[in-house]
Parts: C-alpha cells; sequence; structure tokens
C-alpha cells in the first residue's frame, strides 16, 4: 500500500514519528514536498529507508492531484502540517480516501473562519475583527476591538507574530511590523482570553473518538505567547472536555489527531485555536511513550480507512514534562549541549536540540526561539514532581552560550 505524505520542512513528528510508524505499517511512503533538499539533508530518502522524496507544489492542491495522478496509485494522503491540511483533504477526497472534511480543515486553519463559525453555531463567541490583504493597519484604529486583545496572523502557527496589545497606537505598530516582515499577510484581533492554557489531544475515525488526555501549558510574559514548558495531564475535569468537545463537534472535527488549545476561567473553556493534526514539539513522541501506544501507527491508520480499536487500552498514572530552553539574544549560539538520554531512577529524560552550534539567529519573540526540547517521562509509581525535578535539574547543570 502506498502512502502518499505532505510536508513543508522536516519536523520530528515527520521523522521520527510517522516515517518510522509508516515503515513498521509496511508502507511504501512517497514523500511530497516544496522542500526537498532539506528532507534529504536530514536523512529521509537516502539511507535505504525506503522514502521516495518528490518535489512538489503542496500548497497546491491541483499540484498535488496532478502529481499524485502521474505517480503511483494512492491509498492514503496524509499529513501532518498544519499549512496542508486543506491541500491534503482535498487530495484525497479527488481520490476517494479517507481523510478529513475539508471544509473543517479550512475552519480550523483560518482564524477569522474559526471565530465566525463558532460565533453562528451559538456555541461561543469571541470579539474578533479581520484585516484582510491590502488593508492598512491604520484602519484598525476604526475598527471595534477590544483591548486588551492579541493580534495574530490569519492562519500562523507556533506563537508566530502573537502579540498583545494594551491600546490602538501598540495595535497598529504591530501590524505594521508584521507587515513589514510578512508583506500582506491577512492579520486577526481578538479579546484577549485569560485564564489557564490547557491542549486536549483527540484521536478519532470519524466513527469512534478517542481522548488521549492533554497538557497544562507555561506561557513567556506578555506581550508575547511562547511557550515555555508542558506538564501532561491525564483527564480534564468532565464539564471542561464536554465544552472542549462540544465545539470541536461544531467545527465538524473527529478525524484522525486533533489538538486543541483552550483557556479555563470560571469554569469555562473557551478555544484559543484548534491545530487538526497531532501535537508537536515533540510532545506527540512523549505522548506515545507515556500512554504506550502506537500512535503514530493509529494516526496513519485511520487515514488508510481502519477503524480505531474501541480501547485504546492506554496506560494510566504516567507523569510527563516537556521544556523549552529559550534563546535570550540574537546571536550566534557557540555552546550548548548535544542530544543525550539519561535516567534517574525509573524518570526518563530526553533532551533534542532544536539548533546547531555554529547557527545564527535573531530573537524571534516565538517557539523559533527553542534551543531544545528537553522531554521526562515517569511511569506508574512515580510522581509528577520527580519528574518536574528531574528536568529542572537537568536544564540547571546544561550551558548554552549565544555570542552577539
Amino acid at each position: 500500500m502506498r502512502l502518499y505524505l505532505l510536508a513543508l520542512n522536516p519536523t520530528a513528528s515527520v521523522t521520527d514519528g510517522f516515517l518510522p510508524a509508516a515503515r513498521r505499517l509496511g508502507l511504501q511512503v512517497t514523500l511530497l514536498t516544496d522542500q526537498p533538499e532539506a528532507h534529504t539533508s536530514s536523512g529521509t530518502g537516502t539511507g535505504g529507508d525506503g522514502v521516495e522524496v518528490l518535489e512538489c507544489d503542496v500548497r497546491d492542491f491541483h499540484a498535488l492531484i496532478t502529481r499524485i495522478s502521474a505517480h503511483h496509485v494512492p491509498d492514503a494522503v496524509f499529513t501532518n502540517s498544519d499549512h496542508l491540511q486543506t491541500q491534503a483533504a482535498l487530495t484525497a477526497d479527488y481520490f476517494g480516501l479517507p481523510g478529513k472534511d475539508w471544509r473543517a480543515a479550512l475552519r480550523t486553519k483560518d482564524k477569522a473562519q474559526l471565530r465566525r463559525h463558532l460565533a453562528a453555531t451559538g456555541i461561543d463567541t469571541v470579539r474578533a475583527v479581520e484585516l484582510p490583504t491590502g488593508r492598512d493597519p491604520e484602519e484598525l484604529r476604526a475598527l471595534p476591538v477590544p483591548y486588551p486583545c492579541v493580534l495574530k496572523p490569519r492562519e500562523g502557527v507556533a506563537s508566530e507574530d502573537v502579540v498583545l496589545a494594551e491600546g490602538p497606537d501598540e495595535l497598529v505598530r504591530y501590524a505594521q511590523d508584521i507587515r513589514a516582515r510578512r508583506a500582506g499577510v491577512p492579520l486577526v484581533v481578538e479579546e484577549y482570553l485569560t485564564g489557564e492554557l490547557h491542549t486536549l489531544e483527540t484521536l478519532g475515525d470519524g466513527r469512534v473518538r478517542h481522548l488521549l488526555g492533554g497538557f497544562q501549558s507555561e506561557l513567556s510574559p506578555p506581550p508575547v505567547f511562547i511557550e515555555t514548558a508542558h506538564r501532561y495531564v491525564a483527564a480534564h475535569p468532565e464539564h471542561i472536555t464536554w465544552q472542549v468537545l462540544a465545539q470541536l463537534d461544531a467545527l465538524g472535527v473527529g478525524f484522525g489527531a486533533c489538538h486543541t488549545e483552550f483557556i479555563v476561567s470560571d469554569g469555562r473553556a473557551r478555544i484559543i485555536e484548534v491545530n487538526y493534526r497531532a501535537i508537536g514539539d515533540q510532545c506527540d513522541l512523549l505522548l506515545a511513550q507515556l500512554l504506550d501506544i502506537p500512535l503514530f501507527e493509529h494516526i496513519l491508520r485511520t487515514h488508510l480507512g481502519e477503524p480505531l480499536p474501541a480501547d485504546l487500552a492506554v496506560r494510566t498514572g504516567a507523569h510527563a514534562r516537556v521544556a523549552f530552553p529559550l534563546a535570550d539574544r540574537a546571536g550566534t549560539l557557540t555552546s550548548a549541549p548535544g542530544a543525550c538520554d539519561r535516567e534517574t531512577g525509573a524518570i526518563q529524560l530526553a533532551y533534542r536540540p532544536t539548533r546547531a552550534v555554529g547557527e545564527r539567529h535573531e530573537l524571534y519573540g516565538t517557539n523559533r526561539d527553542f534551543l531544545g526540547v528537553v522531554r521526562a517521562f515517569g511511569p506508574d509509581g512515580t510522581d509528577q514532581q520527580s519528574v518536574d525535578r528531574a528536568v529542572e535539574d537537568f536544564l540547571v547543570e546544561q550551558h548554552w552560550e549565544i555570542t552577539p
């Protein structure tokens, strides 16, 4: 059976998660990407892994359909990219293959459409306005913007250019700054939802939906929103979970993996964004480990048309934490720890760098400031405090040096 996997840049989710899972399932894999050199440089398709890497304009569903039609017959079309869900859904539908509803994929990717749709269904209304391509940021002064407010790209990801504005002058200045870097990008301004930030991870096949727990997230201080750490939560309070699921149902989300971020305030769950794919930043790798299930295989099987088991037989009682050491200045990374794995008693810890020594970067104020990812897992019989302490001890022991 042949899997067409769509990707932009290489990610740990694809390289360490989905591609090994596809091999274990015995699938023939064709990776379609607009960055073939980046994937082959990372080792994909070059070391006898059975992966075929082909260049394609993966942001264009017509180009995808043409490329696949002129190649091998597909059995599944899949992507874990935020930016390619609608294209993958349309392509799968064209070939009569299982996949996500393209309308749901579009609603979740387009943050303005997400707000409009949830408001239209009456399930939740977040005050928001949109600044389309070609419109001057100065127009924001005259729009009914609630302050403080959050400014973000309409189809952004990973906290990129997400910023808190306290008033109209700040808002216009931030919008102008974003447009200077990303000419013409459509922007969304929405009310600032305060409260604890959580995630809910789900997996469905269109018939059943499994809850995989979630994470409680920690953020950097405003005005930016950089994720600094996540702590695994096996189950949110039932009334909170059902509020989130009701909003996902209203959006039409229910096939494959979904990573939903939401705020809890006064017993109310309000969605921040819906990422219609598996959680990233290596949290998916950790999730598979702590639940002790073949998570990536399950996700691929749904796109092959196979039903999920009624019971995933997940491991309960495990604890986990993810932390992200951050760059604090622009410059060249001149000293940093390498990848490592260690055990402290029963707790297993893994560190993977995300920036190579010798690379120069600006200070972005986004998840692109990550220097690496620390993942710690404690099985049944451990406690969260011990897992947290293992991560903190590791971070204290390490040294990252950035030379301006």
